[in-house]
């Protein structure tokens, strides 16, 4: 690792936070009337700053950027950094050569927000990811100097009172909790689309459609990122509010890949998709319930695969701490039976990279998960997690998967159910407006399978600064 450009990117990092540019008092006055920064940049709306009076903040003046006279259509720019250092002394949990390893992940975007009158929006932004000092780099960990997203919006009312929305260009999507359609927030590379979308809603009701392709990242050069019809994935999805302000939600989608490759299949891939979740909160219980079947065919051999995800917790809100405790319950399908003509093996298609933990040991594939947890309010601005989950093969058959959908070499057929069981601790706290720190531990204690595979236990730590201007 080149010691100058990490040490460099922190010490940037930093000074912005301890020179006031981003001080928690800054914005004391004006808070209400700014919009909440959010990882999706695109969904903020300054318009408020049309008030010359609101610009109270340094730098304000490149936030809104009047394009017209009569403040009608405006321009507002942006960054946001993200750097954050990771040590795992057990990549792939050191099957076939994986060595302890420390590194760190630098992802930088910059943005331009064009908006004209109430209805259009134009948003381009560019990303550069870097890699500092892995041994192994993945296809999440790297890309130089790229277009992210890049859309044209269009948003109207409609006489019934509804609203219409469209969006054409390079977007993302994220459904949920993000276990299976995600922005994939978690690694260092997010994943964007090539796709046109419409959205239809009412108070209670929203209807969406989009096709896309996923864009597929290069690391070679800037600007080779790319898309094609190889690589499809299409969705008509529906949401209610139901009992107050609860959310059901279903939806259809059509995934398909040229040239796909399983265990014991490969050719053009099909998978027809059907998705229902429901969730939200009464009193002091809060739930997340989603199913997902996936039907279609790889080459000549049929698909058969499922998944279930399932979140409960119960909060006391007036003792000290604000403790809450969680259950997580996960399971998705393994393939059977080697050359029987099916193919069992979930696809977790764009899954967020968090959703069990950022050490990267656990996929959603054949699997069966138990994940107990206590939540703790330690500051105003700050919770700190403790959790333990246990791990097993839904089928002994099908391989042993890490993220996003790896398989672990030779443990298909082999060894038992039993996969093992980690340990995580994870502390989340907002500095002021712009400026968040995580920090997450995980010790990944391995079952026999593994161990008989020439593995060895894992341990995972990380350390991230995110900061939004």
């Amino acid at each position: 690792m080149s010691a100058s450009q990490p040490v460099a990117a922190l010490t940037l990092l930093l000074s912005a936070a301890a020179g006031g540019l981003i001080s928690a008092c800054a914005y004391a006055d004006d808070t209400s009337a700014r919009p909440s920064l959010n990882s999706n940049r695109w969904m903020e709306d300054w318009s408020a700053l049309a008030d010359p009076a609101l610009r109270t903040q340094p730098l304000d003046r490149l936030k809104y950027l009047p394009l017209a006279d009569d403040n009608a259509a405006w321009l507002s720019l942006g960054l946001t950094l993200r750097e954050r250092f990771e040590y795992n002394n057990a990549a792939n949990f050191g099957i076939g050569g994986g060595q302890p390893d420390s590194w760190l992940l630098q992802r930088a975007q910059v943005h331009a927000d064009a908006r004209f009158g109430t209805h259009w929006q134009a948003f381009i932004q560019l990303e550069d990811d870097r890699a500092y000092g892995k041994q192994a780099v993945g296809g999440a960990d790297k890309n130089p100097l790229d277009l992210r997203l890049a859309f044209v919006a269009y948003t109207t009312p409609l006489p019934d009172g509804s609203t219409l929305k469209a969006r054409v260009g390079r977007q993302d999507f994220a459904f949920d909790l993000q276990r299976f359609v995600s922005s994939r927030d978690g690694p260092n590379v997010r994943q964007s689309f090539d796709a046109a979308w419409l959205d239809w809603e009412t108070t209670d009701w929203r209807l969406i459609g989009f096709i896309s392709q996923p864009v597929q990242y290069a690391a070679d050069a800037p600007f080779d990122d790319t898309s094609n019809r190889h690589f499809r994935f299409d969705t008509l999805r529906m949401e209610r509010h139901v009992l107050g302000g609860n959310e059901l939600s279903a939806y259809y989608s059509r995934y398909a890949r040229d040239s796909a490759r399983y265990g014991d299949a490969k050719g053009d891939e099909t998978r027809h998709i059907l998705d229902a979740r429901f969730a939200g909160k009464r009193g002091a219980i809060d739930w997340d319930l989603e199913a997902m079947g996936q039907l279609g065919w790889v080459g000549n051999t049929t698909i058969r695969a499922w998944a279930v995800g399932g979140r409960v917790g119960y909060s006391w809100s007036d003792v000290a701490l604000k403790p809450r405790v969680g259950l997580q319950l996960d399971a998705a399908s393994g393939d059977h039976k080697a050359g029987d003509g099916t193919v069992g093996t979930f696809n977790p298609l764009f899954p967020n990279g968090n959703y069990f933990a950022l050490a990267g040991y656990t996929g959603y594939a054949n699997l069966y998960q138990l994940k107990p947890s206590v939540t703790l309010t330690v500051a105003p601005a700050a919770t700190l997690q403790l959790a333990v989950g246990g791990l097993w093969r839904q089928s002994t058959a099908d391989a042993i998967y890490t993220q996003p959908n790896i398989a672990v070499a030779g443990s298909a057929g082999a060894g038992s159910s039993w996969t093992g069981a980690y340990d995580q601790l994870r502390l989340d706290t907002r500095f002021n407006r712009n400026l968040t720190g995580a920090v997450e531990l995980v010790h990944y204690a391995i079952g026999g399978t593994l161990r008989d595979l020439g593995g060895h236990n894992g341990n995972y730590a990380s350390a991230e600064l995110k900061l939004l201007w």
